[in-house]
């Protein structure tokens, strides 16, 4: 049986991980059973953000109007649009190819399972060959997350549409004429504005009273009032079955409230209601790996499972399922698995934050009102709309209409920032900013022997504040125009620095 010193189940940001590791020589195994590049790369935030920029350019200019502008809008090329989508995703033949080559690395295309502690075997998906059997002294689980497929009568029998097959075989050769989404979260709210925008009747469904429940109850109501100006969408409504009618996919939907049953038909229907953890797949409870009540991995704060030398990164653990996160805890791991044991680091999970690219687009960071009050703080609440500042004004943005977005902050009584929401146009960029001053962190005290109004400004200042540590140490919405200043740190090289150079004495 063949032994390996660290294996990595998952071809995304597990290959973070499998790098440090080859660096250093070990003897190493990939395990991978789609696309090489995970979920981002492959069938998610990147392929989807090629699509939702033509879109957004559409509703703007239908915007522009409110500004004196009007534009026709000709000719939408879906080709061109699908060959740059594309374009991306087979970035994971370049990266499949590059691995095949890489020494003391053993790429395992197929589904892993374990059969022991720190045993697997893994299986072709198709035909379910076996294609290794082996051993390890160290796993790192970064397997990700699959569509949850709600219990609907008859829908295996219409072959339906996922975010997997969408970015596969499923693929449309041109925007479906009708759509039903079942769903209201993340995935259905960029779907639904991508379509809607390209001329397809969209539905949304959705059995809860609202739709993207993380986000604040404002900005939840705001977006339905603006995805109905260009879709039909159905809250507290139930898919609960599926089947053909006049060449027609159906739903019959029930309304949780009263009980009410009707039929919604469509050319396409497309689930999205939520993910679920591919742990099952893996046969984890083989390994004394426990999974929490809904199927996701337990982790510690040093992202270590409930078996020693077996960790858990990104979507597989359950918690904030986002690439970026996911880029995080991928550094935090590296240095516990590699790194001195009395180093180790810990997560933390309270500036996380997200965009729905959706229209209008929504950014996210830190506690909603209702999470800050439940954690016991002491808080206040600030919100200030686009219309109520000149460039919001004009962009074509006036108080009293249904498209004016906002901006709505948590702070606690220390003025400590607990938590920043936005709707509208750059929401992502402009919450960016608060995810830096959430992670900032830094305190300073003055002098003993000098009060504050004696020393001049510079020698006020904290040495650490102003720095770029709090950029460094922060994440970065994925994928966003923030990463082109976030990430620019990376590039810093000395200008007129003096280096010090430390020679070694032989004698």
């Amino acid at each position: 049986m063949e032994s390996y010193d660290l294996v990595v189940i998952g071809s995304g940001v597990g290959l973070n991980v499998l790098n440090t590791g080859l660096q250093l020589g070990m003897k190493c195994a990939l395990v991978e059973d789609t696309k090489m590049g995970g979920t981002c790369l492959t069938r998610g935030c990147i392929p989807s953000k090629v699509l939702v920029h033509p879109a957004d350019l559409i509703r703007e200019a239908q915007h522009a109007k409110k500004v004196g502008i009007k534009f026709n809008i000709e000719n939408i090329d879906w080709e061109l649009i699908a060959e740059r989508m594309w374009s991306q995703i087979d970035e994971s033949k370049i990266m499949d190819q590059g691995l095949s080559t890489v020494p003391n690395l053993t790429v395992y295309k197929g589904v892993g399972q374990f059969v022991g502690a720190y045993e697997m075997k893994v299986k072709d998906s198709k035909n379910s060959k076996e294609l290794g059997h082996f051993k390890a002294e160290r796993f790192v689980i970064a397997s990700g997350a699959r569509s949850f497929i709600p219990p609907i009568q008859g829908i295996e029998d219409l072959n339906y549409i996922t975010n997997e097959n969408f970015f596969g075989d499923r693929f449309p050769k041109k925007p479906w004429n009708s759509l039903i989404i079942i769903g209201g979260g993340v995935i259905a709210a960029e779907f639904a504005h991508i379509f809607s925008a390209f001329g397809t009747e969209v539905t949304i469904v959705e059995m809860l009273p609202r739709l993207v429940v993380t986000e604040e109850p404002e900005i939840s109501q705001f977006l339905e009032k603006n995805f109905s100006n260009y879709m039909k969408v159905l809250l507290n409504e139930k898919a609960v079955k599926a089947y053909k009618k006049k060449n027609q996919k159906v739903i019959l939907v029930k309304n949780m409230q009263t009980g009410k049953e009707k039929e919604i038909m469509a050319e396409e229907i497309l689930i999205a209601a939520g993910r679920r953890s591919n742990a099952d797949l893996l046969s984890v409870e083989n390994t004394g790996v426990e999974t929490n009540e809904r199927g996701w991995i337990k982790t510690n704060q040093y992202l270590e499972t409930t078996k020693k030398n077996i960790w858990c990164i990104g979507d597989a653990n359950g918690l904030y399922q986002f690439r970026h996160k996911a880029n995080y805890e991928s550094e935090i791991c590296t240095n516990n698995i590699f790194g001195p044991e009395d180093q180790k680091r810990s997560v933390e999970y309270s500036a996380v934050p997200w965009a729905i690219f959706t229209y209008p687009q929504i950014g996210h960071v830190g506690m909603t009102q209702a999470e800050a009050i439940e954690k016991g703080y002491e808080i206040y609440v600030a919100m200030k709309n686009y219309s109520t500042v000149a460039k919001g004004f004009a962009m074509g943005f006036e108080t009293g209409q249904e498209d004016d977005g906002f901006v709505k902050l948590i702070v606690d009584k220390s003025y400590k920032i607990l938590g920043a929401h936005v709707i509208g146009p750059h929401a992502a960029l402009l919450v960016q900013p608060f995810v830096y001053l959430m992670n900032s962190g830094f305190t300073c005290s003055l002098p003993e022997d000098k009060d504050k109004k004696d020393l001049p400004k510079v020698e006020r200042i904290c040495p650490e504040a102003g720095s770029f540590m709090p950029i460094y140490h922060s994440m970065v919405i994925h994928p966003s125009l923030n990463e082109v200043t976030g990430w620019a740190i990376g590039n810093l090289k000395p200008v007129n620095i003096k280096m010090e150079h430390h020679h070694q004495n032989n004698n």
